[in-house]
């Protein structure tokens, strides 16, 4: 049974941190493409960033320099340190795991955590 569990979630202030993380199981972890996703109220889901299976990351323009993407193979965790945040970063914050095996795809979602940036 695949899982995607998110913690790390919470208020902070405008200019504070806040770190993310998400545990998964399932699936081949190792060989996974992993993101984290964000929605506010009455907007899409956008992404935030990813890491590839060798370690190469993407940010949106809006994070870049602000928010770092991590993996850590051995504990099966993908984390998202969050930096600088303001009232935009404002939003209920998704794991998303994307595994190909031979010709098939396998995309996965965690359940959610918010992040709320308020004063």
């Amino acid at each position: 049974q695949v899982q995607l569990v998110e913690s790390g979630g919470g208020l902070v202030q405008p200019g504070g941190s806040l770190r993310l993380s998400c545990v998964a199981s399932g699936f081949s972890f190792s060989r996974s493409y992993m993101a984290w996703y964000r929605q506010a109220p009455g907007k899409q889901r956008e992404l935030v960033a990813g890491i590839s299976s060798s370690g190469t990351t993407n940010y949106a323009d809006s994070v870049q320099g602000r928010f770092t993407i991590s993996r850590d193979n051995a504990k099966n965790t993908v984390s998202l340190q969050m930096n600088s945040l303001n009232t935009e970063d404002t939003s209920v914050y998704y794991c998303y795991a994307k595994v190909q095996i031979l010709v098939r795809v396998y995309e996965y979602w965690g359940q959610g955590t918010q992040v709320t940036v308020s004063s």
